[in-house]
C-alpha cells in the first residue's frame, strides 16, 4: 500500500504470522520532480518499476532459505533485466512484427503505425493472460484484488472489515493495469503522428518515447480519476477497468486480511503525518 509518505507492505511468514515491511518515501518522491506536472509522471514510473520489485523481493526473501535470498546487486540486475526485457517484449517486438509485414503488404506508414500500437496491446493483453495461468502469478493477482477491495471500502467510507471488504469490486481506476493500457494506447497516436522512420530509427524512438508517454498517461489517468463521474471519462476508463479483470482475482479472506493489516498501517503512519 502506497500513500503520499510512506509504502507499507504486509506479507506472511512462513508460519502463517503478519510480517510488516514499511519505509518513508524519501528522495524522488518528496524532490521538486515529483509535484510538477508531466514530470511527477517519471516519478510514477519508476514507482511502479523498483518499489513493486523491492517489496515482492523482500516477500520472497521472507520464505526463502538464508542462501537464496535476492539481495544487493543481485536485485538491481533482476530489476534492470526486467526494463530490459519490457521494452523488448513491448516497444521493440511489434516494431519488428510490423516492419515484416509492411514488406509483404506495403501498408502506408499510418497504418502500419497504428498496426504496430494494435500488435503492441495485444501482446500485452497476451502476456497477462500467459502469466494469469500460473498459479503464483494467479496468487500474486488475487492479493491485487485484495489491495483494490480495500481501497473501494475505504473511498466509499465504510468500516475496513474482512465482511465489509469482500463485498466491493475487484476493479479501480487508478490502478498500475490503467497506466499501462493507457500508456500502450498513447503509444498508438504518439507514433502515428511521428511518421515514417527508417526500421533503426523507429527502434531508437520507441525506446526513448517511453518516458514522454508514460509522462502523458500519467497527467490523463490524473485527470481521469478527477472527472470520475463524467459519462465521457467512465467511456474512456472502461477498457482500463476491464483490463484489470486479468490482473485481479477474487481473493481469500485471508488475503484480505494481509491487505486490510497493509492498509491500517499505512492510515496509522499518514495520519501521524
Amino acid at each position: 500500500m502506497r500513500g503520499k509518505s510512506y509504502v507499507v507492505a504486509a506479507m506472511r511468514t512462513p508460519d502463517n504470522t503478519l510480517h510488516l515491511e514499511y519505509e518513508k518515501l524519501q528522495g524522488i518522491y518528496t524532490s521538486r520532480l515529483a509535484k510538477i506536472p508531466f514530470l511527477r509522471g517519471l516519478v510514477v514510473l519508476w514507482d511502479s518499476l523498483f518499489l513493486g520489485m523491492k517489496f515482492i523481493t523482500k516477500s520472497a526473501n521472507l520464505q526463502a532459505e538464508e542462501d537464496a535470498k535476492i539481495e544487493g546487486p543481485a536485485l538491481y540486475f533482476s530489476l534492470l533485466l526486467s526494463i530490459s526485457l519490457a521494452i523488448g517484449l513491448f516497444f521493440i517486438l511489434p516494431t519488428f512484427i510490423v516492419e515484416l509485414i509492411t514488406r509483404v503488404l506495403k501498408l502506408s506508414p499510418f497504418f502500419m503505425n497504428v498496426l504496430e500500437g494494435l500488435v503492441r496491446l495485444l501482446i500485452l493483453i497476451a502476456y497477462i493472460w500467459a502469466i494469469g495461468q500460473s498459479k503464483d502469478i494467479a496468487r500474486v493477482f488475487a492479493y491485487h484484488g485484495a489491495e483494490h477491495k480495500t481501497i473501494n471500502a475505504f473511498e466509499q467510507g465504510i468500516e475496513i472489515t474482512v465482511d465489509n471488504v469482500k463485498t466491493y469490486p475487484l476493479a479501480h481506476p487508478r490502478c498500475g493495469t490503467s497506466f499501462l493500457l493507457t500508456l500502450v494506447s498513447l503509444s498508438i497516436i504518439m507514433f502515428t503522428i511521428i511518421g515514417p522512420l527508417p526500421l533503426a530509427i523507429r527502434i531508437l524512438s520507441r525506446i526513448a518515447f517511453v518516458p514522454i508517454i508514460a509522462m502523458v498517461a500519467y497527467e490523463l489517468i490524473r485527470w481521469m480519476s478527477d472527472h470520475s463521474d463524467n459519462p465521457f471519462v467512465k467511456f474512456l476508463t472502461s477498457p482500463n477497468l476491464l483490463l484489470q479483470k486479468l490482473t485481479t482475482r477474487e481473493p481469500s479472506s485471508d488475503m484480505l486480511e494481509v491487505a486490510i493489516y497493509s492498509f491500517n498501517k499505512l492510515l496509522q503512519l499518514e495520519n501521524a503525518e
